[in-house]
């Protein structure tokens, strides 16, 4: 099994770096829309993942050093979606709850899930083993 560095996973340290890109540099410059209110919705199960699995492990709640599980993902996706697009906005006056926010957020998880999974995913599928 492939070892799951959390806070020095190469994904989780280079999405960090690109949402600090787009917060400091992209959407000041740029008025792209995409840039301005999906990109770091993207980069949400990426970022916020591996440091609170890094808590999980600490508290003996998940295996140490493991890559994180579809369900895990699912589970933390699903969760954040209800509280940030449903929670969020009923204590938040000035926000609104966006159905695009959870596509850019499943997008995001997705792409997490396969870099996370390596090549065992693609080896189940050239094998026929799931």
């Amino acid at each position: 099994m492939r070892r799951f560095r959390y806070l020095l996973d190469p994904l989780f340290l280079i999405c960090c770096a690109l949402y600090a890109a787009n917060r400091w540099v992209v959407k000041p410059h740029m008025h792209a829309v995409f840039f301005h209110y999906w990109f770091n919705d993207v980069l949400l199960i990426p970022c916020a993942l591996p440091p609170l699995l890094l808590a999980h492990a600490r508290l003996g709640l998940r295996a140490p050093n493991a890559p994180p599980t579809a369900l895990e993902i699912a589970g933390h996706l699903a969760g954040w979606s209800v509280l940030f697009e449903v929670i969020g906005p009923h204590l938040m006056p000035h926000t609104t709850g966006d159905p695009w926010d959870v596509a850019a957020y499943a997008v995001g998880a997705v792409v997490a899930f396969l870099w996370w999974q390596g090549g065992k995913l693609s080896n189940a599928f050239r094998t026929g083993r799931g």
